[in-house]
């Protein structure tokens, strides 16, 4: 059966994905497994990911500059990103961090409306309205302790929120010229590139779990946000980039509900408030 909007069940699946990751993804780390070496993992399961949908569609991989350029430039931007979070959380706190890096659809929203002249529905874009606010309070922590070390955690922030918002246009520009799994191919090989960097990142000079709980669970784990990824280039063929990121941006609203099941915590108001936001924004736009 034929979806009439294919662009919608791929994005929903992007955020179901990357929402269970989401509550996840700590367990690995709180066992003793580094969140550098989390990314390294993470890089090495895009690898049968992309095999998988190469073989699955039985297409090639582009070869031409303009390929090559557009889709190490999204795989970069977006693992790069990450690795920069990374040093980003070590020199800032996390309760303002997270919300800033947050945000990065509205970089994507202004490029595709300033460069790809894409346009939206009054209720869709009433969706989108709510969704940013939404992803900023659903990605709220409660203050820490944590201390604030100069401004480099800002500058970090920032480059975080330029990659990622950049990435999702670079991706939906790539999908005019370049086939959906020769994208995602060059992404896992910028993943895989950028592994010499997260283990130079990793401190092992404290113990780390190498048994069940470290690598293996981080591979089923991690495998989630893959196959994720994969669901993102998919929809952003079809669908708007304008629509298609903020939604996605989303997933955190799955990831609350599972955290509250699986560890019984209790929301913040604020992610109470982005829960609703967030609920009412995928209705709208989706509409």
């Amino acid at each position: 059966m034929t979806l009439p909007r294919p662009w919608l069940g791929y994005a929903l699946a992007t955020t179901v994905f990357w929402g269970v990751w989401g509550a996840l993804i700590e367990i690995p780390e709180k066992a003793g497994f580094p969140a550098t070496l989390g990314y390294s993992i993470w890089a090495l399961t895009m690898i049968p990911c992309a095999v998988l949908a190469l073989r699955w569609q039985r297409t090639t991989i582009e070869r031409d500059s303009r390929s090559i350029a557009l889709g190490l430039g999204a795989g970069l931007f977006g693992a790069g990103g990450q690795l920069i979070l990374f040093e980003a959380l070590r020199t800032g706190p996390a309760y303002i961090v997270f919300p800033f890096v947050s945000l990065y659809p509205a970089l994507t929203i202004v490029l595709s409306l300033w460069l790809l002249r894409e346009r939206a529905r009054p209720k869709a874009w009433a969706g989108i309205l709510l969704a940013l606010p939404a992803v900023a309070l659903l990605s709220y922590v409660a203050a820490d302790d944590s201390l604030v070390q100069g401004y480099t955690w800002l500058v970090l922030a920032v480059a975080v929120f330029a990659l990622w918002g950049a990435q999702a246009y670079i991706l939906k520009l790539a999908n005019a010229t370049m086939s959906a799994e020769g994208i995602f191919a060059y992404m896992a090989a910028s993943a895989v590139l950028l592994v010499p960097v997260a283990l130079w990142m990793t401190d092992f000079s404290r113990p780390i779990t190498w048994g069940f709980k470290g690598p293996y669970l981080a591979a089923l784990i991690h495998v989630l946000n893959a196959v994720g990824a994969l669901m993102l280039v998919y929809a952003l063929r079809w669908g708007k980039a304008i629509i298609v990121v903020p939604m996605t941006a989303l997933a955190p609203v799955l990831t609350i509900v599972l955290s509250l099941m699986i560890y019984g915590r209790v929301p913040l108001p604020a992610q109470v408030v982005g829960l609703v936001l967030a609920t009412l924004a995928i209705f709208l736009m989706s509409e």
